[in-house]
């Protein structure tokens, strides 16, 4: 009946975790977390699926505390993947440039009267593209050459007498 339960409830908190729902996910996990044996090769997948949990939810010092735990674990795969874990959480935070960013327009702040559709096209469509200064000159026609250079006959006697002197040595 336990067992039922733990399974359950782990794969519950995975599911939760897999959606984005990482509360019910932290709920699930800790309540499997209670049912196993956290020394076992199960109970480090489990506690490694809260440390992901807790810090999708924004409880980084749980995860943190959890994952540090988690380091001196019995079983050996379980105890790597955590000290490899702890290194990427306590990871400084790296700043992106604002230009890096896009700016996504709130469209719950519209009211429901406004046409949300055309807020949107409006937003897109007036946003003024970036210009890299690569604008071209526009061309004079009269500057122009037209004059034929003799190139593509010059091209064509070339290929002629290429095959011509394979044809003729046989090759």
């Amino acid at each position: 009946m336990a067992n039922e339960k733990f399974s359950l409830e782990y794969q519950s908190g995975k599911a939760a975790f897999e959606r984005g729902e990482y509360r019910a996910s932290i709920e699930h996990l800790t309540t499997a977390r209670n049912l196993v044996n956290l020394s076992s090769r199960l109970g480090g997948e489990v506690q490694m699926w809260l440390v992901m949990a807790y810090e999708a939810a924004g409880q980084k010092a749980e995860a943190i505390a959890l994952c540090q735990q988690l380091t001196s674990h019995p079983d050996l795969d379980t105890s790597k993947q955590g000290k490899d874990l702890l290194y990427i959480l306590q990871a400084p935070q790296l700043t992106r440039p604002a230009e890096w960013m896009t700016n996504i327009p709130d469209l719950g702040a519209i009211a429901e009267s406004d046409d949300r559709e055309s807020y949107v096209y409006r937003s897109f469509s007036d946003r003024k593209q970036p210009s890299l200064g690569l604008v071209p000159e526009p061309l004079d026609p009269a500057e122009i050459n037209t004059k034929d250079n003799q190139f593509v006959w010059l091209a064509v006697g070339l290929v002629s007498l290429t095959l011509g002197g394979l044809i003729w040595f046989g090759l």
